[in-house]
């Protein structure tokens, strides 16, 4: 018998589930390709798989490690580690085994679901990482490594009954990655809560459609805006639509569009010039198409008129904000997409925002500064990691890293990172970690990452090494070789230079607003 739930929980993902199957059971809540899941047939299949993660050991406040393409069962996956108070960690699915290891070992992962295509990689990571419970999504389970089961046959045999735990809303809900710094990817924890006010406070201000809410995200489910983007319709009894993976095609999204009667639409800006460039898009029925956001890199003036002229029936969203804040801390809505064109818009209900200085001075406004934010969306730490969640909450207020300038009418706009992040094709790359990668190479003296423009990709990353042995430099196919054997394929340097020396300034650091004008101005071409 399980222990009956209180009269005061009900407030996570999973919870919203079991509320929809009892009223709305028949309604589709999730539709991937051809297939998909009732409130119903998805109540009861988190409930099989949390009670089968019971049977195995997992606890409240475990861990379990998510690797797979986007698809149904990772979905069900990220949810019925709510229904038992079991922290979710969804892990890249282009990361090497190098690094899925770092992630289920610092997690301390207790179980993990894999995709059988990933299966391989899950089981090179597995000698490096102590996991004891491994399901396989798909025929052949054997890749995954020892002990590893097949995920549906788990689920069949688990009984179909709710486990009845009570989950608080302010415990963790999911790890999520997000590199520093440091080069050491560091764990983000969000709460049930923090997820569930960020559902709210874009409910408030952006609205639903009239009629039934249909999302969609080209965001990959183990991005925050994959995992954030699903509990709007899951709080409102919607459908969500989840794109596939390793590959964006424009023209099947339009009929995933079309077909769907998709209202809410999340993607990158080099998605949404593919999708504008479908031939006959505006004769489409998209009639129900009620927002279109975009977010995750900049566009460009031409791009946002030609999103409002090829989809005038929709509001146009610019969405800003990072991983430790759930994401959203910024919005840009409607008629001011063009009217405030550069700019990430103004802050969202339920944050808190200041521009200061190093001291934790304010600003005047137009001045720059780094952007700083309180609220009940902001994550409650880094995992094991005390020292860096006490420089991220210095002051009291998280520090974003983003210096931005706030002008006259209260709208902001980024004009720098101070981590110098690069955003390639939406996907951040932290130089600091695939510097940190380079520097091993046994032919690399010294390392400088920078983001160049690419037409397709936005930014890609551009390596300036310094070799050991002058008469004896790393070449491309080098640094190649070896980034492919410790780095993620969106993370490794399109471009690499040998540079003598770096540029650096009194103090020793390396000067890379040089080097990004070396390279503007072609004094820094590839070896």
């Amino acid at each position: 018998m399980h222990t009956p739930q209180s009269a005061g929980t009900g407030m996570t993902s999973s919870d919203q589930v079991a509320r929809h199957a009892r009223k709305i059971p028949d309604a589709v809540a999730l539709r991937f390709g051809e297939d998909g899941r009732t409130y119903r047939e998805l109540d009861e299949r988190l409930s099989r798989l949390a009670n089968a993660l019971l049977a195995r050991g997992v606890r409240p406040g475990d861990r379990v490690a998510v690797l797979g393409l986007n698809g149904l069962e990772v979905a069900e996956a990220y949810h019925a580690c709510g229904r038992i108070g079991a922290i979710c960690v969804p892990i890249n699915f282009r990361l090497v085994a190098d690094e899925v290891a770092y992630a289920l070992t610092d997690s301390g992962a207790a179980a993990v679901v894999v995709d059988a295509p990933l299966a391989p990689v899950l089981g090179k990571a597995r000698e490096q990482a102590d996991v004891r419970t491994c399901l396989v999504v798909g025929e052949d389970a054997t890749a995954a490594g020892p002990g590893a089961e097949r995920y549906e046959d788990v689920l069949a045999a688990a009984g179909p009954e709710h486990p009845g735990i009570d989950v608080d809303e302010r415990s963790p809900a999911y790890i999520m990655y997000t590199s520093g710094t440091t080069g050491r990817p560091k764990g983000a924890v969000l709460t049930h809560h923090n997820l569930l006010l960020h559902s709210f406070s874009m409910m408030a201000h952006l609205g639903t459609p009239v009629g039934e809410r249909v999302g969609i995200s080209g965001a990959p489910l183990f991005h925050i805006a994959g995992v954030s983007g699903m509990l709007p319709n899951l709080l409102l009894g919607g459908k969500t639509v989840l794109s596939r993976s390793g590959r964006f095609d424009p023209a099947e999204i339009v009929d995933v569009l079309e077909r769907e009667r998709v209202s809410d639409c999340f993607f990158v800006p080099a998605q949404w010039q593919a999708i504008c460039a479908v031939p006959g898009v505006a004769e489409r029925d998209l009639s129900a198409l009620h927002r279109i956001s975009w977010g995750a890199a900049p566009a460009s003036t031409t791009l946002l008129r030609t999103m409002i002229d090829t989809f005038p029936q929709a509001q146009v969203v610019t969405s800003f904000g990072q991983t430790e804040c759930s994401p959203v801390t910024t919005l840009l809505r409607g008629e001011d997409a063009l009217r405030k064109i550069g700019s990430v818009g103004t802050p969202m209900l339920n944050v808190e925002v200041r521009v200061v200085d190093v001291a934790m001075n304010d600003v005047p406004r137009g001045e720059v500064g780094e952007i700083v934010y309180r609220g009940p969306t902001v994550m409650r730490e880094y995992w094991g990691k005390p020292a860096e969640t006490a420089d991220a909450f210095e002051g009291g207020w998280f520090h974003s890293g983003d210096l931005v300038r706030e002008d006259e009418d209260g709208y902001y706009y980024v004009v720098d990172r101070k981590k110098d992040m690069i955003i390639s094709g939406g996907e951040n790359i932290y130089c600091a970690e695939v510097e940190d990668v380079l520097a091993g190479h046994p032919k690399v003296a010294e390392v400088a990452l920078i983001g160049v423009p690419d037409e397709k990709w936005g930014e890609t990353p551009l390596a300036v090494l310094v070799a050991r042995d002058p008469a004896d430099p790393p070449t491309p196919q080098d640094v190649e070789r070896y980034c492919r054997e410790h780095l993620a394929g969106y993370k490794r340097p399109r471009h690499v230079t040998i540079l003598p020396e770096l540029p650096r300034n009194p103090s020793g650091k390396v000067l890379k607003t040089r080097l990004r004008a070396d390279r503007e101005a072609g004094d820094l071409p590839d070896a």
